[in-house]
């Protein structure tokens, strides 16, 4: 990779950024020195590392890797056997602890989709004993415990006794008779003995060796003769505890170095997992997404925001190159957003071929390179002595000669800064020789005649920055297939220059140049108001399409209801039915019962005749003149009207229009405490508005009666086919008038019994239900009470 090209686009700042994730120093390193791959799969593997870093931190919720304390060359001194320092060996065991807590956490998760992280994370080593050893042993960076062996230990105490012995023999010179040739009433230390000081007049007095004197002769530091022989004692115990300390250090440093090829080793394994993390926080943080890759050229950024823009700025951006064209030319107003959007697409190619995550939505893609170069911004060279422009052809030059098929190439404003009619030829010339070279790439630009030459050749697509030509303002958006018009005169309108001036650059236009202009502004506004009315011609086709889905919920809910209405009116007329057919019946029994006496008297006989003229009242529907249904008139649209009495022939019963609707030719009929709509074909006009005689019932003697069933067994069945069967018996019973029904259902595995519950519990004519009782099937069965 160019490495001047890679600056130019800013990797390295990208870098530095993800690297103030890591932990470890070794992990910055490796962020820091991570350079883009040019092989597809090494590319593919560094993603798919960052994806499982990413699911580790957000989805399981696995720690970063631990710090420890600078290694320095502690591995390699232990290794020659050299003794390390308490703080030394205290940096060990925080290594053995990262190490150990890496190594389970990561291991714990059985996913399968991490694995090549687990891949790594098990070739690590630790010695937990080690670790332990060394924790115990070592309270911190300057001492160790009195436990670390059972002889230090002895040591400690003997020197702790000794002390006290010494300083309570000295106390009494501070509170005895020879406190009155001290100095001060204290005991100090001096070369590691206790001594007092003594003033320089009464030294005679005290028997003792002289260990030193204070600066200005006044006080010497005597060590008593007596407490001599305890002070060598306490030497030499002094010694023995540093022997002591020494080989415990020694004895944890040899077992260290026992093992520094595998720390070592260590080392490397969790910098290069606290690399990865800090590439997956990088990415989390920056709210970025897993790009696809590929090794044609193609890419599709969907929504990127360059990341070195303010979160709260960037404006998102969508590309495509590489499907149907291999370059794309892209022009626009100035400050447009052109050089983010070119700085942008190479930017990400090379973040995804180091493994990094990109700011964009989900599911775009970005390609692999064998290189990448850029010309962009002012590089003018002073130390050189080359000019802005002579800079820029250098670099052109460099392209052009290193140029390959699968090489993407981006620059900015090619062929700007000199003579307009040679830069434009040049840039013309430079374009040909990369679209001959077959690679990728993104050219800038402001010229007129390259936008006229991009339509004139393969492989290369006109795109603009969209700008409102109302405000004057850069929307940040690319338009493909359509050049963009430079509106340097309507910006410097804008930013307040002289309108005279103005007018005159106006006419020092060449008149194609503002033709040009002219079309391409027309245009661009042409497209905007095109785009415009299409999104409000959308937005009312959405609001239309809620119109129709309500109105069909409406529609729905109104055939719901009607059959409701229907069940409703069964179910009444059954029960009148029912009632009439009732009293007929007792009637004939009556009369019957009459027949079967022996002796029948003239009572009898009138009691029979005024049974009989009863049963003659309710033998027919028809009114009193004992009209036939074939004497009723056809009910058409003329003859029916609110009040009309009319028969409804599938309920065999009269009743009275309310309302009669032409469009859907349905009635609005009344019957008795009910209202229903009915076809026309259903009714049958009777000729006696305004009367309203008893609806009556042709009764026959012995009509068989169907006792309505009280219950159903749905054993067996699937809980589909139960819902459905139980469905049908709960309408059944409402049309028989019922109140409690029993569903058979069984225990079992309790499957079926809770999905009839859940049904139940849902169902509009349900009131309550509840298990059987004792002796009434218990949890096998279900009583259901209905509305």
């Amino acid at each position: 990779m160019d490495i001047k090209s890679l600056e130019k686009l800013e990797l390295n700042k990208i870098l530095a950024s993800a690297a103030g994730y890591a932990n470890l120093g070794g992990g910055k390193r490796l962020v820091l020195e991570c350079t883009p791959s040019s092989d597809i799969e090494e590319v593919r593997r560094r993603l798919a590392l960052t994806r499982e870093c990413d699911k580790l931190l957000y989805t399981y919720g696995i720690g970063k890797i631990q710090q420890f304390g600078d290694m320095g060359d502690i591995l390699v001194r232990a290794q020659k056997r050299s003794v390390l320092s308490c703080a030394e060996l205290l940096n060990v065991a925080g290594l053995l602890r990262a190490v150990r807590d890496a190594f389970t956490s990561i291991g714990k998760i059985t996913d399968d989709s991490i694995k090549i992280i687990r891949s790594i994370a098990d070739r690590l080593y630790f010695d937990r004993g080690l670790e332990e050893d060394i924790t115990e042993k070592i309270i911190n960076a300057e001492s160790v415990s009195d436990r670390a062996s059972e002889k230090l230990y002895s040591i400690r105490c003997k020197i702790k006794s000794l002390n006290e012995r010494i300083r309570d023999k000295l106390s009494e010179y501070i509170s005895g008779k020879n406190a009155e040739f001290l100095q001060d009433p204290i005991v100090t230390i001096r070369n590691d003995r206790y001594v007092i000081p003594v003033k320089a007049e009464h030294k005679s007095h005290i028997k003792g060796f002289i260990h030193d004197r204070s600066k200005t002769g006044a006080t010497f530091f005597i060590e008593p003769e007596y407490v001599l022989e305890l002070n060598n004692e306490l030497i030499a115990l002094t010694i023995d505890e540093k022997e002591e300390v020494e080989a415990i250090l020694k004895s944890l440093s040899v077992r260290v170095g026992a093992q520094s090829a595998e720390l070592q080793t260590d080392i490397e394994i969790l910098s290069e997992l606290d690399f990865r993390f800090a590439l997956a926080e990088f990415g989390y943080a920056l709210k970025c997404t897993e790009p696809k890759v590929n090794n044609r050229g193609y890419i599709n950024i969907i929504k990127g925001r360059h990341p070195l823009i303010d979160k709260d700025k960037v404006v998102p951006v969508s590309l495509e190159l590489g499907s149907g064209y291999k370059f794309l030319l892209l022009s626009g107003a100035n400050t447009g957003g052109k050089t983010v959007t070119l700085k942008m697409c190479g930017l990400f190619c090379l973040m995804a071929a180091c493994g990094l995550f990109i700011p964009a939505v989900e599911g775009s893609s970005v390609a692999v390179f064998d290189d990448v170069f850029c010309d962009i911004g002012d590089s003018q060279s002073i130390e050189e002595s080359l000019s802005t422009f002579s800079s820029h052809i250098e670099n052109i030059i460099k392209i052009c000669k290193n140029v390959r098929m699968n090489s993407l190439v981006l620059i900015d404003e090619l062929g700007g800064g000199t003579n307009p009619d040679e830069g434009q030829a040049l840039a013309k010339a430079v374009v040909k020789k990369l679209l001959d070279a077959g690679c990728k790439g993104i050219v800038t630009t402001h010229f007129t005649p390259l936008k006229e030459f991009a339509y004139t050749v393969e492989g290369i697509e006109n795109a603009s920055m969209e700008f409102d030509a109302t405000t004057l303002k850069p929307l940040y958006s690319i338009k493909i297939g359509l050049p963009g018009a430079s509106n340097a005169l309507a910006i410097a309108r804008r930013l307040g220059m002289d309108e005279g001036i103005l007018e005159d650059a106006t006419g020092y236009l060449s008149e194609g140049a503002r033709n040009f202009e002219n079309v391409l502004r027309r245009a661009e506004e042409s497209r905007i108001k095109t785009e415009a009315e299409l999104a409000e011609a959308n937005k009312l086709k959405r609001e239309w399409q809620e119109k129709v889905e309500q109105a069909n919920r409406i529609t729905e809910d109104l055939n719901r209801e009607r059959e409701k209405i229907t069940r409703t009116a069964r179910s009444e007329s059954r029960r009148i039915i029912n009632e009439r057919t009732e009293k007929a019946e007792e009637i004939l029994s009556e009369i019957e019962e009459i027949f079967k006496k022996q002796n029948i008297s003239e009572s009898d006989l009138i009691r029979a005749r005024t049974l009989k003229n009863r049963l003659d009242d309710a033998a027919y529907i028809d009114d009193g003149d004992n009209k036939k249904l074939n004497e009723f008139k056809p009910a058409t649209a003329e003859n029916i009207k609110p009040g009309v009495r009319v028969f409804i022939k599938p309920m065999e019963t009269k009743g009275e229009i309310v309302s009669f609707n032409k469009t859907k030719g349905e009635a609005e009929v009344q019957c008795g405490s009910i209202k229903m709509h009915l076809k026309l074909k259903d009714l049958a006009v009777t000729g006696d508005d305004g009367v309203q005689p008893p609806a009556r019932v042709k009764v026959v003697k012995n009509i068989p009666h169907t006792q309505p069933v009280l219950e159903i067994n749905v054993l067996g069945l699937t809980v589909a086919d139960a819902i459905y069967e139980v469905d049908n018996f709960i309408d059944r019973a409402v049309t028989d008038n019922l109140t409690e029904i029993k569903i058979i259902h069984g225990v079992g595995t309790g499957k079926l019994r809770s999905a009839i519950w859940e049904h139940l519990k849902k169902h509009k004519n349900v009131e309550a239900f509840r298990y059987g009782k004792y002796g009434e099937g218990e949890t096998g069965v279900t009583f259901v009470t209905l509305n």
